[in-house]
């Protein structure tokens, strides 16, 4: 065990004798009362939501007043927590004991690695894992660490083309483009025939490169050969796609700290043709005018690379915290949370993808033909390493990326920087 490990479980076991000292309660028969006696429970579950607070917050916040109806003895209290930094304010929360929530809605690439430093309680024979045979199986897989579940899948995604069919229309596209060539050459006939827009908007963000790499066959990390892989000539060859779908006044790239927020926009404003982004960003989408008419917003897998197709598994967790005082209530909230009936009522309301099979044949899921048109890169997606401290190079990697794309940094040194900056990232891979 790492000395890393010993001192977060030396951390939560310290949280644990401190809770027992001010008499908090017994919770050793936990999974047991909130299998089997679950009217029995009380307490207050403290619930970060990670997701948006606008478009996305308000489904769990209904879900959340239906909860406390069915058990009347236990209240939530639900915090809406911004998605960027909430891995890492977790993480000095459940280290310093003080203030980490009862339940998390966790990003799958931090599931594993808060599972490693020992802040996660397993799940196994509590009314959390109910049904757990019904869930997909690649969703699920993120949350098993060490033969132990420390989560369960709450929605899943991947990444995808995005664009407006009216302008393809105007352009006299008939087809999605399929590779990354076809996709610079829409972009610049958009941009001839419709004015005023932008054929693609590149968000530089590394998790939003990673199509790119998958399209020359390679990710950040190599989990056989255990080391990181950020300075790869692959990811090399990905960033000069991206340069070159950009070039010579072709689409934009964004590398501010708003670039999300400016896809988003131009976007849904009828500026920007064409963006990669997630089945999330659906809602959001909507709201805008260029898509008044729901069926003129198309959805495609991303364009191939030479070696490879798709976008990386995404999606979130609920977790439960090894220190929480209330695991019986915790338990039951994450049961209740994710039962099928309420995950067909998340898809509906929030155009986000279900991870229970039985959910997808639901009237909120089966009758949603923009989900529907997830399926095809769902299905060509690729699973992100289940490698603890993999789920942190995005954050890491993205300024390096964004210096490249904005001039600042050429691109050997902005890669050899990263790879630098990735050392013991990923404990037990070399950089």
């Amino acid at each position: 065990m790492t000395r890393r490990k010993v001192l977060a479980l030396a951390a939560i076991t310290a949280l644990a004798v401190s809770a027992c000292g001010e008499s908090a309660p017994d919770q050793s028969n936990a999974a047991e009362q909130a299998n089997n006696d679950p009217q029995s429970v009380t307490g207050t579950v403290t619930f970060w939501d990670t997701s948006d607070a606008t478009t996305e917050a308000p489904a769990y916040k209904e879900l959340v007043e239906r909860f406390e109806q069915e058990y009347p003895n236990i209240d939530v209290e639900y915090v809406s927590v911004p998605f960027d930094g909430a891995d890492d304010k977790f993480k000095t929360a459940a280290q310093s004991g003080d203030g980490a929530p009862d339940v998390m809605r966790s990003d799958v690439g931090w599931t594993v690695t808060f599972a490693a430093l020992g802040y996660l309680q397993p799940l196994d024979g509590t009314p959390a894992l109910k049904d757990a045979d019904d869930y997909l199986p690649v969703p699920m897989e993120s949350n098993v660490y060490e033969g132990k579940t420390y989560g369960v899948p709450q929605v899943t995604d991947t990444l995808a083309l995005l664009y407006n069919k009216e302008h393809f229309a105007k352009a006299g596209i008939t087809e999605p483009p399929a590779t990354w060539e076809e996709l610079r050459e829409a972009a610049e006939l958009l941009e001839k025939k419709v004015p005023g827009t932008e054929g693609i908007f590149i968000n530089a963000d590394s998790y939003y490169l990673l199509p790119f790499v998958y399209g020359e066959g390679a990710d950040y990390v190599d989990v056989e050969g255990k080391r990181i892989t950020i300075d790869s000539p692959e990811v090399k060859a990905a960033i000069e796609t991206v340069r070159e779908l950009t070039a010579d006044g072709v689409g934009t790239v964004d590398t501010s700290a708003n670039k999300y927020t400016n896809m988003q926009d131009g976007f849904k404003n009828g500026s920007v043709s064409m963006i990669i982004n997630g089945p999330w960003s659906i809602s959001d989408a909507l709201s805008g005018k260029a898509f008044d008419d729901p069926d003129n917003l198309g959805v495609a897998p991303v364009p191939a690379g030479p070696k490879g197709q798709g976008g990386p598994v995404g999606g979130h967790n609920y977790t439960v915290y090894a220190g929480s005082a209330n695991l019986a209530a915790s338990y039951l909230f994450v049961e209740f949370m994710n039962r099928p009936e309420n995950q067909a009522y998340v898809s509906g309301e929030n155009n986000t993808l279900p991870t229970r099979a039985s959910v997808y044949e639901t009237p909120e899921a089966a009758d949603n033909e923009l989900l529907a048109a997830f399926q095809e890169p769902i299905e060509m997606a690729k699973p992100r390493p289940a490698a603890p401290g993999a789920g942190t190079l995005y954050d890491l990697f993205t300024p390096f990326y964004e210096q490249i794309l904005g001039g600042q940094a050429s691109l050997d040194d902005g890669l050899a920087q990263a790879q630098r900056k990735a050392k013991d990232a990923v404990p037990g891979f070399e950089s």
